[in-house]
């Protein structure tokens, strides 16, 4: 038993009198795949050039990365820096209070 001949893949010819029908569903399919092919290779070109820009952009984030990084480290070390400078400012300020005041000669910096 055949399969039917509404089956996609499926050619089958009834006679020599419609030869000229497959000839002309094969242009045509031909035709059609010529188009879609066309189609794809142009989105394939699209998405080539979206990930060369992503490529870039992520190559560029590394970099920006790196450079936080030191920033990052940078930025603490002033903190730190700064905390010290002004830290110290603070032990002294107390200090000299303390002896204005005639405190027990506690010189740790903090009243108790």
């Amino acid at each position: 038993m055949s399969p039917p001949s509404n089956y996609p893949g499926h050619h089958h010819r009834a006679s020599n009198s419609t030869s000229s029908t497959p000839a002309v569903a094969a242009a045509s399919m031909s035709a059609t795949k010529t188009r879609q092919y066309a189609h794809l290779h142009s989105q394939l070109a699209q998405l080539n050039a979206h990930l060369a820009d992503t490529e870039n952009l992520l190559r560029m984030t590394a970099v920006q990365a790196t450079d936080m990084r030191f920033l990052g480290g940078y930025v603490g070390s002033l903190f730190m820096g700064s905390a010290k400078v002004l830290g110290e400012e603070g032990v002294v300020k107390s200090d000299n209070s303390a002896d204005d005041k005639g405190s027990s000669g506690n010189n740790d910096g903090f009243e108790g």
